[in-house]
């Protein structure tokens, strides 16, 4: 019962904050605020909410998040793969963090939209380019997050490892990738977000479906309450697959202690 007073609380401040914020947004849009940020042109909650009840008593909002979700499970996947992989190989050996590091550190900051001319160079669908610069918005934080987490493993339980003689596979498993597990984890959750945010970018060059191209298309048509409904759909896709991750992965931190946060 305490948990659940204590998680009820929780969530109606956060639930709380959200009904501010409409409201302040309703209040801004109605009355054409112009204080630095211009609120003229902005389509109030109420707009937006009628647009968004249209949108969803047809199928073509389900295609566009659909086609969507499929790019990021793809490019996701297979940034976890090799990005976790990547990063346990830099982080315990000097060799191949010096092979690869020069490459993540070149190409990381170049942002998704930057890489789309290329993209559709290289690759031969539409759809390949988009999933391959989801990918790459998802790689960068795996990749770094797991060799943070290697490097901070303890040295000390290590060497007691091999003291009581572990084998250089028994220490990866055992020792090593569990002390980076909470490290990799939040790379993981992060590299989400970074996707749903670079899928935006990939989807301004798909043709026919995709959240990203929705909301593109809709400021190509001054379609302002379908602009937010897009923006407000990414975030809250991106959100709920971030929290899916979490909660896979949270098996996996059974042994890490609880924060000091009050």
């Amino acid at each position: 019962m305490l948990w659940l007073k204590t998680t009820g609380v929780r969530y109606g401040i956060r639930t709380l904050a959200l009904v501010v914020a409409v409201v302040l947004w309703q209040a801004a849009s109605t009355s054409g605020l112009h204080f630095y940020i211009n609120f003229e042109n902005i389509p109030a909650p109420t707009v937006v909410w009628s647009a968004l009840i249209t949108e969803l008593t047809g199928q073509e909002f389900y295609l566009h998040i659909l086609h969507s979700m499929e790019r990021v499970a793809i490019a996701y996947g297979l940034a976890v793969v090799l990005g976790v992989l990547l990063g346990v190989a830099m982080g315990r050996s000097r060799w191949a963090e010096d092979i690869i590091l020069p490459y993540i550190e070149l190409l990381r900051p170049i942002p998704a939209v930057a890489w789309i001319p290329l993209a559709i160079l290289m690759l031969p669908t539409e759809q390949a380019s988009i999933v391959f610069i989801t990918f790459l918005g998802a790689l960068f934080p795996v990749v770094l997050n797991t060799v943070h987490g290697v490097e901070q493993t303890n040295s000390v339980l290590v060497r007691a490892a091999r003291s009581l003689g572990a084998s250089r596979t028994a220490i990866l498993w055992h020792v090593i990738l569990p002390g980076a597990m909470p490290s990799i984890v939040a790379g993981l959750a992060i590299g989400m977000g970074v996707a749903w945010f670079s899928l935006l970018a990939g989807e301004i060059i798909s043709g026919q479906y995709g959240i990203g191209y929705y909301t593109w298309n809709s400021y190509t048509l001054i379609q302002y309450p379908q602009i937010i409904i897009g923006m407000l759909t990414i975030g809250g896709l991106g959100t709920l697959c971030t929290l899916l991750v979490r909660f896979a992965c949270k098996p996996l931190l059974k042994w890490q202690a609880k924060g000091g946060r009050s």
